[in-house]
């Protein structure tokens, strides 16, 4: 008996795919994504680069004359040079403190680790310019340690010797959270065959720890100099007669009204940044894999000359940061300093009141509060889009290369690309300038870049079956992204919106050129008050906005620990 078996029927060939419509919506979110960097980063960046290199009547009508013209003179080729080696030198002294202070973090058996690390983070609640009030109440004219500065050699704290140390107290806790990710982690064989091999303590350090964390360090000390170099907040407050580079941008833009200057003075200040980020970006691409699969996770172990040595070092900087907190405290206490010593509130009431300045710290909380919510909401977006979706394969690379464009970015250049793009005449935006929506706008494409980074390593870190699962059954895009991605990113989603809410409290470079006298922020309103003499409102204002960004990071503590109760829980044994 045979039996015949009929081929199946062939199946049908298609020549192409059509998209389902929930991915059509996917791809439209793509295209808003990328239109809304386009409009709030590259164009901005090219109607700088329009203005620096726009004819014009005259002796500097063409572009090149104008550069020609601006080397020619001397004091603004001298505030190039003073930029280049103030940050230099606040690097060479901010790197091996802050690795000093990492290590100790991370491989020593000193005791208040937490504590230690939370007075280092302090700097990042504040705006740049405490720093900068603070020394000049501890070293100015009139300051408490003035003879001491004087026996140490310097004149005056006003002028480099300011911004240096001020810029070392701001830019530290920057370098202190990229070196202790660098040492969180090692591999324990590495020290254990070093010792049998009767490698000292100091020859494990230079040949097994340094190496394993160049990149780190590298990268640090990148972060540093570009910080530096493109602040204006201190140089502005206690630089003198000392002029730089982002302070040439300010008295060029705000004082005298020369666009097309100030326009080629920021393309030199984007210069150094877009460098430093191309380094960055190569030293990254030959960064190794510190642990292996069979690598041993270090751990910490006492040594006693080394952990007197690291607690000596944490206690002292961190004694340090403290008392540049409790001057700018106290300075905003004194009823008038220092002749009557009084402690008073009258610098937070009636001066601050007198200022106008509580409106000021109304449109920051207003405008921090703004970029907590639409910054988080805009970078995931962005982020999913490219992690969790497929298509427009040609739009991707494009949304990519925007979505780290802004860490090469100094807020006073995209500051100064939003005035030339937003205030031109026939932009149908024109409308935006001077706006709360525009600040807004501004400071999340400021900050696009860390918080694109952070999540894309949240989502990376979930298993792309999800997405596969859901498209074999038929769910749509957004209930996966509802019912699984979203809670699963939960705690990286609030650091960012935390994230946001403090730069958007301390910044001043990025919206120094785009507020109105309605809009006027609380650190914008420092320099204010620091330019009509009233340093003691300047610094209630600077402890105003570290006391509220204190508040906020721990309520969002407390929100993260609730939801991680109650939407974590599957990440417990």
């Amino acid at each position: 008996m045979t039996s015949s078996v009929s081929a199946p029927a062939a199946l049908p060939r298609h020549t192409g795919l059509r998209a389902a419509p929930t991915d059509r919506i996917a791809q439209l979110a793509l295209v808003a994504i990328t239109a809304l960097l386009l409009m709030g980063l590259l164009a901005p960046l090219a109607a700088l680069l329009g203005q620096a290199f726009a004819p014009t009547s005259g002796a500097e009508g063409s572009a090149f004359m104008r550069f020609v013209r601006y080397f020619q003179s001397p004091a603004l080729l001298g505030s190039l040079w003073n930029s280049l080696w103030v940050s230099l030198m606040v690097t060479v002294v901010v790197i091996p403190l802050a690795f000093g202070f990492a290590y100790a973090i991370t491989r020593s058996g000193i005791r208040a680790k937490g504590l230690l690390r939370s007075i280092s983070l302090l700097p990042l609640l504040a705006p740049s310019l405490l720093s900068a009030i603070s020394l000049i109440y501890w070293f100015g004219n009139q300051g408490v340690l003035k003879s001491v500065l004087n026996g140490l050699g310097f004149d005056t704290i006003y002028g480099a010797p300011g911004i240096v140390l001020a810029q070392c107290f701001a830019t530290f806790p920057h370098a202190l959270m990229i070196l202790i990710t660098a040492l969180a982690l090692g591999d324990q064989r590495l020290y254990e065959a070093a010792t049998a091999l009767g490698a000292s303590r100091t020859r494990q350090f230079l040949t097994v720890t340094l190496p394993a964390a160049r990149y780190g360090v590298v990268s640090a000390a990148l972060v540093v100099f570009t910080l530096v170099i493109t602040d204006f907040g201190i140089p502005k407050v206690i630089g003198g007669n000392f002029n730089m580079l982002a302070t040439d941008v300010f008295k060029l833009v705000i004082g005298q009204q020369d666009f097309q200057r100030g326009a080629v003075v920021a393309l030199l200040l984007l210069l150094p940044a877009v460098i430093t980020y191309a380094i960055d970006r190569h030293v990254q691409k030959k960064q190794t894999a510190v642990l292996t699969a069979r690598a041993v996770v270090l751990q910490p172990t006492r040594h006693a000359a080394t952990d007197r040595f690291c607690s000596l070092l944490c206690w002292a900087l961190a004694a340090l940061m403290l008392a540049m907190f409790g001057m700018a405290i106290f300075a905003s206490l004194v009823q008038f300093w220092p002749y009557q010593l009084g402690l008073t509130l009258s610098h937070y009431t009636s001066g601050l009141v007198d200022a106008g300045v509580d409106t000021a710290v109304f449109n920051s909380l207003t405008m921090a509060a703004s970029a907590a919510v639409a910054g988080p909401i805009v970078v995931f977006m962005g982020a999913y889009l490219l992690e969790k979706t497929k298509g427009m394969p040609a739009l991707r690379p494009v949304l990519r290369m925007l979505a780290m464009l802004p860490m090469a970015v100094p807020g006073l250049v995209l500051g100064l690309g939003y005035i030339f793009f937003f205030n031109a005449p026939g932009n149908p935006l024109n409308f935006l300038y001077q706006t709360m929506p525009l600040m807004v706008l501004c400071t999340v494409m400021h900050y696009y870049t860390t918080g694109h980074m952070t999540l894309v390593t949240a989502l990376k870190s979930i298993d792309g079956e999800f997405e596969s699962v859901s498209a074999s059954l038929k769910v749509p895009f957004y209930r996966t992204l509802w019912k699984v991605t979203l809670p699963m990113c939960l705690p990286a989603l609030l650091e960012v919106s935390r994230y946001f809410f403090v730069a958007a409290m301390t910044t001043i470079s990025a919206v120094v050129f785009l507020y109105s006298p309605e809009t006027r922020l609380g650190a914008v309103a420092i320099l204010n008050l620091d330019e009509a003499g009233d340093m003691a409102a300047a610094a209630a204002m600077a402890v105003m906005i570290a006391a509220i960004s204190c508040v906020v990071t721990v309520l969002y503590q407390g929100l993260g620990w609730w939801l991680n109760k109650r939407t974590q829980a599957w990440r417990q044994r």
